[in-house]
């Protein structure tokens, strides 16, 4: 077939391409400085190698993000296409409710403010009276895939990758991982995300949240630990 009469809906790739700019390691957020508690499991031997890396991020992948973030990430962009401004701010409360522990709820809040002020320079800003004085990262997140035309299914699915990337790339320093194995993680445990993603979908209001004892031990433990190369 002749290329040149194949026809091509440029205009869908904007938002594809706004989606790897928000994803992005470059993203000016801080979130090459968190481990989320991977420092403390290495220290203590708990992931050694490629193997123990794999599961311990997909346990969190699987019985975190898919249970609380993506879920509420999905309430948030039915929030802003509805203009419901209370729902906002409580799915915004709500999620930094579900931090354990100090550093966590620090990243969160951290990382959500870099990130608003990176979408203030974009001018993406919160349309409302009253911005939350403490944002969540996954607030100013769904805001700017609103406006930048973002589905929901992608936005998940672009959240979910990135944080994966992000805990890839901590275990590769700390425990320390090659770069081959850091893409055969990379590689094995993206094949499950549109799983993860569609099951996000089907999560009720009432069963939002998760129960991650030895991830909350590892983060608050991490808290006190002697030598670190990351906050959390």
């Amino acid at each position: 077939m002749d290329p040149r009469i194949i026809h091509m809906n440029t205009e869908s790739l904007l938002p594809l391409l706004r989606l790897f700019q928000l994803v992005s390691p470059s993203l000016p957020v801080g979130a090459y400085s968190y481990s989320q508690g991977l420092e403390w499991a290495v220290e203590e031997a708990w992931v050694t190698n490629e193997e123990t890396a794999s599961g311990w991020i997909e346990e969190l992948l699987r019985h975190s993000l898919v249970s609380t973030e993506g879920p509420v990430l999905i309430r948030l962009s039915h929030s802003w296409r509805a203009g419901d401004r209370d729902a906002l701010v409580f799915w915004n409360q709500f999620i930094l409710a579900t931090r354990e522990t100090h550093e966590l709820h620090n990243e969160d809040q951290f990382m959500g403010r870099a990130l608003a002020n990176v979408l203030e320079g974009l001018d993406v800003t919160w349309p409302y009276q009253n911005e939350p004085a403490v944002m969540a990262f996954v607030t100013p997140y769904s805001l700017a895939a609103f406006n930048w035309g973002i589905s929901a299914d992608k936005m998940v699915t672009g959240y979910f990758w990135g944080w994966l990337e992000n805990q890839v790339l901590a275990a590769m320093k700390l425990i320390p991982l090659g770069q081959q194995a850091g893409q055969r993680i990379l590689f094995n445990l993206s094949q499950s995300i549109p799983g993860y993603v569609e099951a996000a979908f089907e999560i009720d209001d009432n069963a939002i949240g998760g129960s991650m004892p030895l991830w909350a031990i590892a983060s608050s433990r991490h808290e006190i630990q002697y030598s670190r190369l990351f906050r959390s």
